[in-house]
């Protein structure tokens, strides 16, 4: 695997359970640069919320927005690598906040100026909401079992909705269902290129299955 230095800020997105915390760490190896890394088992509030998101949706937004605004501010904004983009986190608000909630949720927001931190290129990663719940299984975190695919898809259904009209940086798209960039090398290394090809616009990686997927 190669190592390179790396001058932007890289982000990896995607729905939960699409991989992206272990593409985010190995990049930031392969680009012998920081990594931020959102840290979701410290929101205290995050458990309840999968059992009762009425109650615990204001104060998991709340908590998840501030913290990683606070992440970004700390960590400076060149040269790394981050699983989570702090602009994203409103994409989470529509789904879960009312509408009074989600109107103080937006003050605090504007107030952060949470979209002046943009990233040089974000990755997003795609993989429909069974697949998702698959893996989110396979890797047994217990507060993650109570996740239903209902909410996966309309999860999966709000980051293409946001990611279709986003413009604000460079975007590279991958079908990540059928490949694994964090196994197979011959993924990392394709991926790799794309990045390093990925000055403007968007560009779409949907590549035939690995063979050792």
């Amino acid at each position: 695997m190669r190592t390179q230095k790396n001058s932007k800020t890289i982000v990896v997105e995607g729905p939960i359970g699409i991989g992206k915390s272990s593409l985010a760490d190995k990049l930031a190896t392969s680009f012998d640069c920081p990594l931020v890394k959102e840290k979701p088992n410290e929101n205290p509030f995050l458990e309840d919320f999968y059992t009762n998101s009425q109650l615990s949706a204001l104060p998991v937004q709340l908590h998840f927005l501030t913290e990683r605004v606070k992440q970004w501010q700390h960590s400076g904004t060149s040269g790394l690598v981050s699983d989570f983009m702090p602009a994203k986190d409103e994409l989470f608000a529509k789904l879960t906040l009312n509408e009074a909630e989600y109107a103080l949720y937006q003050n605090i927001y504007q107030l952060l100026n949470v979209n002046t931190l943009t990233p040089d290129l974000v990755i997003y990663l795609q993989a429909p909401a069974d697949t998702l719940q698959a893996r989110i299984k396979k890797r047994g975190l217990k507060h993650e079992q109570k996740i239903s695919l209902r909410y996966l898809q309309k999860v999966s259904d709000a980051y293409t909705a946001y990611f279709h009209r986003y413009t604000s940086s460079p975007l590279l798209i991958i079908n990540a269902s059928d490949i694994n960039p964090i196994t197979n090398d011959a993924d990392y290394e394709h991926l790799l290129t794309h990045i390093n090809a990925s000055h403007s616009g968007r560009r779409y990686i949907n590549p035939l299955p690995s063979p050792s997927v």
